[in-house]
């Protein structure tokens, strides 16, 4: 049997799969069940001070589109687009202290991992946060950059959201990695052609992996009823958008060979070995199961065994970045492709 065990960030995991940031891991009864379904680690819905995001998760709205841009009924097909809007925790942040010294020991008894995902409007908030999520016993933070700019550093800025603009990224990571002595991963938005230089700026200011990425904001019509769905703009993703996740992750491990996450697209085990030869070591999964169930996390690392089983691969390092490693990176290699 091969070797699913991999390093990321100085976490030892048991396999490279990992839950998103989402509602599979919005309460301790869920993530207990992700890590009995076998996952690595587990990263928490967003622990976050900015109230009108925890507004916002009490009124999330979701709308599951096939490829005709309908309503599925039934059956979700692997073509599908998930479209939704949700926030952060509902509860104050600081209820997640028992809930985090609760899981990282489940999860610590079970070979897993809890990572605690975190979000402010301030400085201070986010360090202070960070603090919290150290002081819990977790050992690996996850910062979600597609958030505003903090208070007092929005002029002059590039963009709504923190990762859209390379200083402020920069700046807002140095004082997080400041604050704590846990690794911390940064997640990036897609919201941006300058993920490559975003990501950059983030690890030469301490981080230590960057998660690729976010999901985009898009705006879908239900052309029956001549309204958009779920009220408006939310963010979108699916399996038909790991192509141009993977995009950026190729491109990033070849400049730059960071530790990357990859995120946004991955539905089966098939996905997920993309992921790996592209240049991520670990995988988010989180929309899937939201739609297949929390029970589907073992068909995708059953999966990516069988694969490397099959083709004779001994562990995860035989096939970490292997495409990417034999991609044509400049025109003139392209024009003289034959």
């Amino acid at each position: 049997m091969a070797d699913l065990s991999v390093e990321f960030s100085g976490l030892k995991l048991k396999n490279p799969i990992i839950v998103a940031s989402a509602e599979p891991s919005n309460s301790v009864e869920n993530i207990k069940k992700c890590i009995d379904h076998g996952a690595a680690a587990v990263i928490t819905k967003t622990i976050g001070d900015i109230p009108n995001m925890a507004k916002l998760t009490k009124n999330s709205k979701y709308a599951i589109l096939n490829d005709k841009g309908t309503l599925i009924k039934g059956k979700v097909p692997r073509s599908f687009v998930f479209y939704s809007r949700s926030g952060y925790i509902s509860e104050p942040a600081q209820d997640w202290i028992s809930y985090l010294k609760e899981t990282q020991a489940y999860a610590a008894a079970n070979g897993a991992h809890i990572i605690g995902n975190i979000s402010s409007g301030t400085i201070e908030g986010w360090r202070g946060l960070a603090r919290m999520v150290e002081d819990c016993g977790i050992p690996m933070l996850e910062v979600n950059y597609q958030c505003q700019h903090p208070a007092g550093m929005a002029e002059g800025a590039e963009g709504v959201w923190i990762a859209q603009d390379p200083k402020v990224t920069a700046e807002v990571t140095r004082q997080i990695v400041d604050a704590v002595k846990i690794p911390v991963m940064v997640k990036l938005t897609p919201e941006s052609n300058r993920i490559t230089e975003i990501a950059k700026a983030a690890m030469d200011a301490g981080a230590s992996s960057v998660a690729v990425n976010s999901r985009f904001v898009g705006f879908a019509v239900d052309i029956d009823n001549a309204t958009p769905f779920i009220g408006g703009p939310a963010g979108v993703g699916g399996p038909w958008v790991k192509y141009i996740t993977q995009r950026w992750v190729n491109e990033i491990y070849n400049k730059y060979g960071y530790e990357i996450s990859g995120s946004n697209g991955i539905f089966d085990a098939r996905d997920a070995i993309e992921f790996i030869m592209s240049g991520a070591k670990v995988m988010q999964v989180g929309s899937v199961l939201m739609l297949k169930g929390i029970e589907w996390l073992p068909k995708v690392i059953d999966g990516v065994e069988r694969f490397l089983d099959e083709k004779g691969y001994a562990n995860l390092d035989a096939i970490y970045g292997i495409a990417s490693k034999l991609a044509l990176q400049t025109p003139a290699e392209m024009m003289a492709l034959e």
